[in-house]
């Protein structure tokens, strides 16, 4: 089958089969750029690598974010999580949490730029840490551009937190405030608009457990950005909500932490996320691809609720 894609033409197959990576490659992120997909992920021995795709199944290694030079150390054994990226004013720019594990203050949110989806990228140091900002766990942070504004969507377990960000900076807007728009016991969280609502999709369970991790994604919807974002019986979203998105089935386990949610040529949605295999956990969180749904009252739903297991039909992109 032969895809377009924004002047240029990819052979892809016309079904595809879960994982999209078979490499451990936690909490995946996503940048469409000329007619290219760029996949970033939680450093686990490259340096926060990135992977090139043009149909969202076939992916390829292509380089690291950073070297072992330039890989940005502002915290004592400070590990690179769960990265974001936007193309912001020509500039790539890249998120990134600092932290180590169960660490809840001593740890933060960074800013890097290049003038290339695949870097070298150049670390603008901290935008913020857990104790300057008075957000305990202040990781996992993820984008939001409209009307010509920027935002972050940071925060784990403790709350999700949106901010405005100064474009030209890149920290944060003088006079902007910190707003809570989901409650306590969620991470990995970013915002997808949708016909005009805005729905947060975020992660909830244990995420690093192997075939024992709960982990899985809920999401909640407002008619603003700011929120607050509730669940389908109205109450604040927050870790105790019902509105699953996707769990785990008899062979994947762990499903959670997506990146931003991707629109093909023919209106479909599609999602990228991380999952164990429930019987070989020890591969790491690899890369997983389902299509979303959306009911007629406008809530996004994956069929079955579960990852796919076996061939279904790739994007139109």
């Amino acid at each position: 089958m032969l895809l377009l894609l924004t002047g240029i033409h990819s052979y892809a197959k016309d079904t595809y089969s879960n994982p999209v990576i078979a490499e451990n490659l936690p909490d995946p992120c996503v940048l469409q750029d000329g007619g290219r997909y760029y996949l970033y992920a939680t450093e686990s021995g490259k340096k926060l690598p990135i992977y090139s795709s043009t149909n969202l199944v076939e992916w390829e290694f292509v380089s690291n974010a950073f070297s072992p030079e330039s890989r940005p150390s502002h915290l004592e054994n400070g590990q690179l999580w769960a990265p974001d990226i936007k193309k912001i004013d020509g500039k790539y720019v890249l998120a990134y949490s600092e932290s180590r594990w169960m660490e809840n203050k001593e740890n933060g949110i960074g800013i890097a730029v290049a003038k290339s989806p695949t870097g070298p990228f150049e670390d603008l140091g901290l935008l913020f840490t857990s104790q300057q900002i008075g957000v305990g766990n202040s990781i996992d942070p993820s984008f939001y551009e409209e009307n010509g504004e920027l935002y972050l969507i940071w925060g784990s377990m403790g709350g999700i937190y949106l901010i405005q960000l100064d474009k030209e900076t890149l920290k944060i807007k003088i006079g902007a405030e910190k707003i809570k728009i989901a409650g306590r016991g969620i991470e990995g969280s970013h915002i997808f608009k949708y016909k005009g609502y805005y729905y947060l999709f975020a992660s909830t369970g244990s995420c690093c457990k192997g075939k024992d991790s709960t982990y899985r994604v809920i999401v909640g919807k407002a008619d603003n950005l700011k929120g607050p974002y509730k669940s389908y019986d109205g109450s604040f979203l927050d870790k105790d909500s019902s509105n699953l998105l996707i769990s785990g089935n008899e062979k994947f386990v762990g499903t959670g932490h997506g990146s931003t949610i991707i629109t093909d040529s023919t209106g479909c949605t599609w999602y990228i996320y991380h999952s164990y295999l429930r019987d070989n956990p020890g591969k790491g969180r690899l890369v997983l691809l389902d299509k979303i749904e959306w009911t007629e009252d406008g809530w996004p739903y994956i069929n079955t609720g579960t990852p796919s297991t076996k061939d279904v039909w790739s994007p139109k992109l």
